[in-house]
């Protein structure tokens, strides 16, 4: 039998080189309209003693891969071959390279269990692991508030350095239209009971999530809620409807219509323009997003970020195309990459072949939903 511990299938791309831990099974939600990560699936909480039974087979890899460098050999791993789980070998060494330092915790929502347990399972993986420095985990505003701000500080003692959270929208409408099981309040009352405890509080935004009849009430309210907690990230996302999907069923049917690039970019501004009294950073970190370079700290570079927006939006419309289809293409990972001259002309010959075909903006959409898995 290989020597193997359990894993979940996604993690937010800032914890691309921590260690993945899990302690719980999908979503317990899963309900939002726009999401089919877990859909299919069912929740479950996993028992402390098998996490601390991963955690033990985590630190047997450990040992087994710092020997074998240390010694400057891998004979201790080539006899053990084949009691060990190659793809987690990997996992567990590519951790090391990086310091050993970072954990996230899976699945959507781990900070579900009970706080008891949670310190135990803490204190065991610092104890097995004693290299790690932050250990990070998604949560559910809904979670966070059924936690007291005391639970929450005993949990950051014991190790929790960040906390994911989904906000996707500020705006009450987009919220129940989308049954994400939250209002606007709760993430602000959520949001500052963890800043009140000391945890670095990463907040999502989905550009994009309110279509056409939200346009402006989604960029607009979720600037205030976002500015209500002042979270020390802000990590903005673009949607990308996806078969499978209760969104994908409520715009086959037209009760919802998706905006286009140009038109989230329009909404990135008023969210941008509507950020006010923080000083979190906000980082575009995924390669859905079309301005990946609006990066920055808050409220000192708000003003160049916006001048990015501005940017593009006052491109002539063949132009702001090319950026589209090159962006979505891989070419482009900023607007400054259309100086390329090779890279525009590539990007312009295909751009005019995709028109004169009449299939420009499905293979946007095609090259666009691809990148979801990214």
């Amino acid at each position: 039998m290989a020597l193997a511990f359990e894993q979940g299938p996604i993690r937010p791309p800032s914890e691309a080189h921590s260690l993945l831990i899990r302690l719980t099974r999908n979503c317990p939600w899963n309900k939002c309209a726009f999401c089919n990560a877990y859909k299919g699936t069912t929740f479950s909480v996993r028992t402390v003693e098998d996490i601390k039974r991963d955690i033990d087979t985590i630190a047997e890899m450990s040992r087994l891969i710092t020997r074998a460098q240390q010694e400057n050999n891998v004979s201790e791993l080539q006899a053990r071959l084949h009691e060990l789980d190659q793809y987690q070998l990997y996992h567990v060494a590519n951790w090391l390279s990086y310091g050993g330092k970072t954990v996230f915790l899976q699945d959507a929502n781990s900070l579900l269990m009970k706080t008891a347990a949670l310190l135990e399972i803490l204190g065991y993986l610092k104890e097995k692991l004693p290299t790690v420095e932050r250990i990070t985990s998604y949560a559910r505003s809904t979670t966070l508030l059924r936690k007291s701000v005391d639970e929450l500080a005993q949990l950051k003692q014991a190790g929790i350095s960040r906390v994911h959270v989904g906000l996707e929208s500020g705006c009450d409408a987009v919220l129940k239209f989308m049954d994400k099981g939250i209002t606007a309040q709760q993430h602000i009352d959520a949001g500052k009971k963890v800043k009140a405890a000391g945890i670095s509080l990463s907040e999502y935004v989905l550009l994009g999530l309110g279509g056409r009849k939200w346009a402006r009430e989604h960029p607009f309210d979720t600037a205030r809620v976002i500015s209500a907690i002042n979270p020390d990230y802000i990590r903005l996302r673009t949607l990308a409807v996806v078969e499978n999907t209760p969104l994908f069923t409520k715009m086959q049917q037209g009760e919802w219509e998706e905006q286009s690039d140009t038109n989230t970019v329009e909404e990135e501004k008023i969210f941008l323009e509507n950020l006010n009294g923080i000083d979190s950073r906000l980082l575009s970190d995924h390669s859905m997003n079309l301005l990946g370079e609006i990066n920055g700290r808050l409220p000192h570079n708000k003003p160049a970020m916006l001048r990015i927006v501005d940017s593009f939006l006052a491109l002539p419309e063949e132009e702001k195309n090319n950026y589209i289809l090159g962006r979505r293409w891989g070419l482009y990972n900023r607007l400054g990459d259309m100086q390329d001259p090779s890279r525009h002309e590539r990007v312009k010959n295909t751009l005019r072949s995709l028109q004169s075909q009449g299939t420009l903006d499905a293979t946007i959409a095609n090259l666009k939903y691809q990148m979801v898995r990214v």
